[in-house]
Formats: C-alpha cells, structure tokens, sequence
C-alpha cells in the first residue's frame, strides 16, 4: 500500500508546485500560431481557429482521465452551450496520446476539440509549464483566453470544476467594459 501512496502523493506535490522557470505568454501577446493534432488525429491550425469566432479559449490539463482534468473539462462541456452563444471555441491540450484523447472525450461527451501534444509543440507555443511526476512529464493546468488573435486572459492555476465560470465571468466584464 505504501509504495501506491508515494507515486500520488509525488503526483499532487507536483501538481501543487508547477516548474516556474519558463517564458509565459502575457495578456496582449500574440497567440501562438502553431498546428496541434486533434483527437481524431486530425491537422488543427489555431490561427485559423481564432479568426473565425470572437473567442478562443485554450486550456491545458496534466492527463486524461484523472478526477481533475475530468472535473475541468466536464466544467466547459455543462457551460459548452452558453459558452458557444457568447461566441467561444474550446480547446482542450495535453501531452496524451491521441487514442487517449479521443477515449476522454468519447467517455465524458466533450463537445469540444481536444489536442494530442505528445511532443509538445502546443505547450512549448503557449510557454506552458511541464511537471516531472512518476508518470511522466504532465503539462501544467493553464487557460488562455484569445480574442483578435491576442491572448486577453491568462489562467496560470487554472481551476478544476470551476473553468467554465471562470471564462465566463471575464467575457462577462469585457463585455460590460
């Protein structure tokens, strides 16, 4: 039973304490146009994605079918109709693989796109911090919300089960701004 607990104990102090050593993107930057591969192993170009509704968000989670990135990514599929009517494109990016990416989404009904970035070249594009866990390498829980093809928001503890209202609060205050 021990040697179960360390590897999850390992595991959340890890998620707790994200490698800070990395160049993060700010509100007002540019986003990163880079090209993900999506569940169904399919080319995604995020450029193209932000140029054809007003808002784009684009979170990161550690793995696939763990209580947290569950929790997240159930957040934005409850919300997924009111965030769509206010004009927001979801995708959801770790470093799985892609039959593990399109088994999260089958199992938990996500609406949205998810990204298979096993080698890393979407969390590198949004200098999104990496994890070193007895699993493997995990990208950090981030959210960035882009708007114009400019990061507007920047979530760099992004919340579980919250996400989704989180999103929603900030496209409610620059609406009323």
């Amino acid at each position: 039973m021990k040697s179960t607990l360390i590897p999850l104990f390992a595991l959340s102090a890890a998620l707790a304490a994200p490698n800070l050593a990395r160049a993060e993107l700010q509100v007002g930057d540019k986003a990163p146009e880079v090209t993900g591969i999506t569940e169904a192993g399919q080319k995604l170009n995020f450029a193209e994605v932000y140029s054809k509704q007003p808002y784009t968000l684009v979170y990161f989670y550690p793995k696939a079918n763990t209580s947290g990135c569950t929790a997240q990514g159930c957040s934005l599929r409850d919300a997924y109709e009111v965030l769509t009517k206010k004009g927001v494109v979801v995708i959801g990016v770790s470093l799985d693989q892609v039959d593990a990416q399109k088994s999260f989404k089958d199992k938990y009904h996500f609406p949205f796109t998810l990204i298979a970035d096993p080698d890393k070249t979407v969390v590198n594009a949004f200098g999104v911090s990496l994890m070193s866990t007895p699993i493997g390498q995990l990208a950090h829980r981030e959210a960035f919300l882009i708007k114009g093809g400019k990061i507007v928001w920047a979530d760099y503890h992004a919340k579980t089960d919250k996400q989704a209202e989180d999103v929603l609060a900030v496209i409610d205050q620059q609406q009323k701004g």
